[in-house]
């Protein structure tokens, strides 16, 4: 697996170290409030937003661990791309990011503070942040992966190193130095990762060689699910329940990561538009992931089979030579920084506004909670750097990402969708829900651990957390609302869906973010059947 660059190779990469850094350079000076540098004061164009949210998902977690997932469990990678992302991104975009944004919400967080209290706030806060940490070491953790096995530098030595850089670039820039190097990320990782899709395909036959190679299980998104010799190990209602609609739109509609990037934007219209725009790339990522994972599977089943996360960088060893090994190391660079840097900048935002300034520090002036806000971009990154040694304990870094989330994001998804369409629910009842939600997707885990309930992989005991955590906290919420008082109407305003309002547009329909949505949902619908 070890390689050797060439000097037009380090050049490549040194480009890459440099213009990130000289981007957080360059926007130092302007960051001159808390708002400045924690919410880009609202800036930015809808395609600028939009890259930068799919950018944002782009880490590591999607490039090596969804080709991992791609060797792994074939086809049903899609799922993650498609059922698991599209439909959620599409409600964001219509409906969610309307009450985020009009209310002038500085994160995901504050939502459930205003509509139901501090209690939920406090714990969902508490609980984000512990997210964007792990998550955040999870890409050092890949860096350092990649590095060592392809490059043989020591392990601590990479994670240091990715550490310094982001450190430095989001220290000078806060969240616009991110979502513009998060642009540049993105186009990155493309051209450096879809010329890989086509020699790799090439080498096996096209698609019918590598069909020829690979059980026929992994050559379905859907048919067949559950059934004998079935990769993924679960039935499709579970796929649909588990991940479509429970853990999915958790993350997408209410992980402050990806939210935070449709806050950026200069108006209410450009924010819905965010998530829709980023759906485009979204859905075509498995001709670069799935594929990847496909192609290392039927090339080289010894080495990915040890260990399904080196699927990556045995295709890059195998295939790209000096200039393209350099532009493929940077774009795996490309997207261990989006992942890093965007975890760090929800990370500081969520600390410094929900958190110090609302429970522990209040009334200071505002450049008091700028030096907290780079404080905690410091604090943030060492503490993200600690957390990669955990991700050693795992065989395929989605399985560990997919964990998190589930248990730390998902349990919430349900308590944010009845407190924004139906007024009954009350703060109690916002809160117990969202204590019961965690409790029952911990329970399921810990049973899991235990050999009490027993799955076929343990990407199947994720997906039946996810279950667990939604069911409880529906059933806490529910129960909780008809034995308290609702809360007052007239402080629900404004955060509440209420049918007899109607937005005013201007401009043509197909600028609307209803028209994006039924272009991206046209999309989905016709690659399912097509991938059937």
């Amino acid at each position: 697996m070890l390689m050797h660059l060439s000097s037009f190779d380090w050049a490549i990469i040194s480009a890459y170290f440099l213009t990130v850094l000289g981007v957080g350079y360059y926007l130092k000076d302007k960051m001159k409030t808390s708002s400045d540098f924690l919410l880009s004061n609202h800036s930015f164009s809808h395609w600028i937003t939009g890259i930068a949210f799919m950018a944002a998902n782009l880490g590591s977690l999607e490039v090596m661990g969804h080709t991992a997932n791609g060797a792994k469990y074939g086809m049903r990678t899609n799922h993650w791309y498609w059922t698991g992302a599209i439909p959620a991104m599409v409600f964001l975009g219509l409906f969610m990011m309307r009450y985020y944004y009009s209310n002038g919400v500085r994160s995901v967080p504050e939502y459930l503070r205003l509509r139901y209290d501090r209690r939920a706030h406090a714990l969902n806060a508490l609980s984000f942040a512990v997210v964007t940490i792990l998550m955040s070491g999870i890409n050092m953790f890949a860096f350092a992966v990649v590095f060592n096995s392809m490059l043989g530098w020591p392990f601590t030595a990479s994670i240091l190193l990715s550490t310094g850089v982001v450190l430095i670039y989001t220290f000078w820039g806060g969240l616009s130095s991110s979502i513009y190097n998060e642009v540049l990320q993105f186009f990155l990782i493309i051209g450096g990762f879809l010329p890989l899709s086509f020699i790799g395909l090439h080498e096996v036959g096209g698609w019918k060689g590598l069909v020829a190679r690979l059980p026929a299980q992994y050559m379905h998104t859907w048919k067949g699910m559950d059934g004998a010799g079935d990769p993924l190990g679960v039935s499709w209602w579970v796929m649909v329940i588990g991940i479509g609609l429970t853990a999915a739109p958790a993350y997408w509609c209410t992980d402050f990561l990806l939210v935070q990037r449709a806050l950026a934007a200069r108006n209410l219209d450009s924010a819905r538009k965010t998530p829709l725009v980023a759906a485009v790339p979204k859905m075509l990522f498995p001709s670069i992931v799935t594929l990847l994972g496909m192609i290392a599977l039927a090339v080289g089943p010894n080495i990915v089979k040890s260990d399904y996360n080196l699927a990556l960088p045995m295709l890059m060893g195998r295939y790209y030579h000096s200039g393209m090994l350099g532009l493929g190391l940077t774009a795996l660079l490309a997207s261990f920084m989006s992942g890093m840097a965007g975890n760090v900048t929800a990370f500081n935002t969520v600390f410094t506004y929900d958190l110090y300034q609302t429970y522990l520090v209040k009334g200071r002036p505002d450049s008091h909670y700028l030096r907290v806000a780079k404080q905690a971009t410091i604090w943030g990154t060492l503490m993200s750097a600690a957390s990669a040694y955990i991700v050693l304990n795992f065989d395929n870094l989605m399985d560990y990402m997919q964990l998190i989330g589930i248990l730390f994001i998902s349990p919430f998804f349900i308590i944010f969708f009845l407190g924004m369409f139906w007024k009954r629910p009350s703060a109690s009842a916002g809160f117990y829900g969202m204590v019961a939600g965690v409790s029952g997707a911990a329970l399921e885990y810990v049973l899991y651990r235990a050999h009490v309930l027993k799955f076929s992989t343990p990407m199947a005991s994720n997906i039946w957390t996810a279950v667990w955590g939604l069911v409880a906290g529906l059933i806490v919420m529910l129960t909780v609302t008809y034995f308290t008082d609702p809360p007052q109407e007239e402080k629900l305003k404004g955060l509440v869906y209420d049918s007899s309002k109607h937005e005013k547009r201007n401009g043509p329909w197909y600028t609307s973010p209803e028209f994006y949505a039924v272009v991206v949902l046209a999309g989905y619908i016709y690659l399912n059947i097509k991938f059937f």
